[in-house]
């Protein structure tokens, strides 16, 4: 009841702030406010695309008014508020912050705009069109909006056929070659910004075809309408009068120098040169070997200049992560050249960052399992270790932690203690046979070789210190994907200094106690990737991430074949674990986000293991998860722990099936602050093979039900529907340059581990608070 009064209460205080923000008796009696414009679109005939030539248009339409926020300019009033005589502090500083200058009708330029939306009909091929506006004024509110009206002909001007003018030079017979592959289409309407795309895709057709120097403005485009009655025409694209000679011919390189030591505002010229594979390698001492930068670079002497080629060589170098920056600039050697074919010199400036570094730093920590608190981490690297390209980071940390939002206090603490090491190679260095870094088009593998450990203590629970080796491979295969093949990856864990309290929830437990009783893992794991949101301009963006997990399958044929079977003295876990992560966002805007999410994931133990290891199952609920329930306070299925007050309910609700959709409609609310509402599923569940046997062990008749229970309601079967939990909420995120603070509020709609008959119930009294850093997907 108190929570319910305090909605309201925030609700009324709200509604009457938005209603006290009027801007009305501050706007000067000589203006009126601009509240923005529409447009009409008029025409005999149905107009071909019109919402995307009426969205074209209006993006002309200048000023943008002042931002509303539910019917109330906050920017616009804390801007008037900071304007008055002694405004105080707290009005200047949100008028600093928050405020938004006046846009007046007299900031409008009705008339120029006429001017660019009749241009913008232009080309598109409606010609003679008409533009027109009116003005409409509320005096009593002392605001204005204008209304344009174009006046379309009846048909756009269509293209008949389009066609390159003769000429015996080679650059015309190389452009009539590219044609097949033109922009522009027969019984399309006229188009100007498509007839400059054509002429930027010549452009770059010629330059990967060697010429140097040409430019798409040596094009010039003609059109001709006179043997047509109806609006038609016919395209003829020809090169300009008195285009340079050095324009209309290819180049080819003649010589390749690369710098690998250099220093931005010396002198290029250095005394000690090394050729290798036919390039030149200037240094005064060795930085980086040739042999090792070579495969790196594609410009080849005796090619044609190929823009694509110093693009792809640019990318390879930048990736190293070696240097700062990358120029390829190539020189004319006008000695050489002739009437029909010019050289270049290529040079490759590479300007190393500091080999070496120490940086410290102060975090704030937020995990998936609501632990938060503040971590110290210190981390060496060293760039070019071996005179290779190689990386050595080798990083420190310090931490402490505590649960936000637990059921009880017992666990609630942790000290975390750690070393990681990388040391990355950027090239593929493979035991049985050589791979050559050319079978890569887009860029080479690099081989990661990482080591580390880490003492974790939870307070009045246990001690686990765990060491952790991996060797692999991480490749990007283009823009978009990239794989990561670790095959050999071993984890070793060890409990200890168990409470007495926890030593009785593995007593009272098989299933969790054969969990951490296999304590190495050793395997395969494989990462395929593909993300389309670095393209942040794109409507349709997808991402998919698929992740395999085998263990123990190597270890298998070398042990002794009685159980459990044992590597060097420990027993080795096996299984095989598959999950995928699929998102799609659909922009409407750059701002209004449609953002979904699907997760699948299994897990399936076999031969040496009756169960999944602790730190390999699944877990739902928190903040990256279904939002309106606690972090792992789901499942398994519908089972529900005995004493939820004086146990630790939580380390039961684990599973090795994991199932999750999430959707989420993300819009801005005012300048750095967003805004979200959203709805989550899912939970986790069992198969029958992921149960520790109940038999021959000393559990209590209450802990054999306990266990009957755990069976018969978290095992995934076909009524898994009615058990997967739903919750619905909204959020507030301050993004600042894309770093995320991010507070979610759930409400729990469908809660699977209530009685059939009372789990849908949209419980607002109930609800659970979100906070965390980054967007949840």
């Amino acid at each position: 009841m108190q929570k319910k009064k305090l909605i309201w209460l925030l609700l009324i205080t709200g509604f009457t702030f938005l209603q006290s923000c009027s801007v009305k008796k501050y706007i000067p009696e000589d203006e009126l406010l601009y509240t923005g414009a529409d447009l009409e679109l008029e025409s005999q005939e149905e107009i071909e695309n019109r919402k995307s030539l009426k969205s074209q248009l209006e993006s002309l339409i200048k000023p943008d008014p002042n931002t509303k926020i539910l019917g109330a300019r906050i920017g616009l009033y804390f801007h008037y508020k900071a304007q008055q005589e002694n405004p105080g502090f707290i009005n200047r500083f949100l008028g600093k912050r928050l405020g938004q200058e006046p846009v007046y009708l007299s900031d409008a330029n009705p008339f120029q705009t006429e001017d660019l939306l009749k241009n913008r009909l232009e080309n598109r091929g409606y010609f003679y069109s008409r533009v027109s506006h009116s003005v409409e004024e509320n005096e009593g509110n002392k605001t204005a909006r204008i209304k344009y009206r174009a006046v379309l002909p009846a048909d756009p001007y269509i293209l008949a056929e389009y066609q390159m003018d003769s000429d015996t030079l080679e650059v015309y017979r190389e452009i009539k070659e590219s044609l097949s592959e033109t922009l522009l289409t027969e019984d399309e309407s006229f188009n100007l910004a498509k007839m400059k795309a054509e002429r930027e895709r010549i452009d770059r057709h010629l330059k990967n075809k060697g010429y140097y120097n040409f430019s798409p403005n040596f094009l010039i485009f003609e059109a001709d309408t006179n043997q047509y009655d109806r609006k038609k025409f016919d395209l003829f694209l020809r090169l300009k009068d008195e285009v340079p000679e050095a324009g209309i011919k290819p180049y080819r390189i003649k010589h390749v120098n690369i710098y690998p030591n250099y220093r931005v505002g010396t002198d290029s010229v250095a005394r000690d040169t090394t050729r290798f594979n036919n390039r030149n390698y200037i240094q005064e001492e060795v930085f980086f070997e040739p042999e090792k930068l070579d495969p790196f670079i594609l410009l080849e002497e005796g090619e044609l200049y190929n823009p694509q080629e110093s693009g792809k060589t640019s990318r390879r170098l930048t990736s190293l992560g070696t240097y700062k920056f990358v120029n390829i600039r190539y020189d004319e050697i006008d000695s050489l050249g002739t009437n029909s074919l010019g050289y270049l010199e290529a040079n490759i400036f590479l300007s190393p960052m500091n080999k070496r570094a120490i940086r410290a730093e102060l975090q704030a920590v937020t995990k998936s399992n609501n632990f938060a608190g503040p971590h110290l981490a210190i981390t060496y690297t060293n760039r070019n270790l071996f005179e290779g390209g190689e990386i050595l980071s080798i990083s420190a940390k310090a931490g402490y932690e505590t649960q936000l939002s637990s059921e009880n206090d017992t666990g609630q603490t942790s000290i975390i203690l750690g070393v990681d090491s990388d040391l990355i190679f950027p090239r593929m260095l493979f035991p049985i046979f050589e791979i050559k870094s050319d079978w890569f088009k887009y860029s080479i593998p690099k081989t990661k070789i990482s080591l580390g450990f880490e003492y974790l203590n939870r307070s009045n629970l246990f001690s686990l210190f765990s060491v952790n080796g991996s060797f692999g491979y991480i490749w990007k295969a283009n823009r978009f994907i990239t794989h990561e093949l670790n095959p050999f990856a071993v984890t070793y864990t060890q409990l200890s200094n168990t409470t007495p309290e926890f030593e009785e929830i593995l007593n009272t437990n098989p299933f969790l106690r054969s969990s951490f009783d296999q304590q190495f893992i050793a395997g395969l794991t494989y990462s395929f990737l593909y993300n389309e949101m670095i393209d942040e301009m794109d409507m349709h963006q997808f991402f998919v991430n698929a992740n395999l997990d085998l263990a123990g399958n190597i270890l298998g044929l070398l042990s002794s074949g009685e159980r459990p079977e044992k590597f060097l003295g420990l027993e080795y876990a096996q299984y095989a674990k598959v999950d995928t992560d699929f998102r799609y966002h659909f922009k409407f805007t750059q701002e209004h986000v449609l953002a979904t999410r699907l997760y699948g994931g299994i897990g399936i133990p076999y031969g040496n293991s009756e169960v999944m290891p602790f730190s390999r199952q699944f877990y739902s609920g928190g903040p990256y998860s279904v939002r309106a329930f606690q972090i792992r306070s789901l499942g398994p299925g519908s089972y529900t722990p005995p004493d939820t007050e004086a146990g630790i309910p939580y380390y039961d609700r684990m599973g090795n099936i994991r199932l999750e959709a999430n959707v989420e409609y993300r819009f801005p609310i005012y300048q750095f602050l967003k805004g979200a509402v959203f709805a989550d599923a899912g939970n986790v569940w069992n198969t029958e093979s992921n149960y520790a046997p109940t038999e021959n062990t000393d559990l209590t008749p209450d802990q054999v039900e306990q266990q009957r229970r755990l069976l018969e309601d978290g095992t995934f079967g076909s009524d898994f529907l009615n058990e997967v939990a739903i919750g619905v909420g909204a959020g507030l995120r301050i993004d600042i340059q894309s770093f995320v603070i991010r507070f979610d509020l759930g409400v729990p709609v469908h809660t699977p581990y209530f009685e059939e008959g009372q789990r849908w119930d949209f419980r607002i009294k109930d609800p659970v608070f979100n906070f965390a850093i980054g967007y949840p997907f």
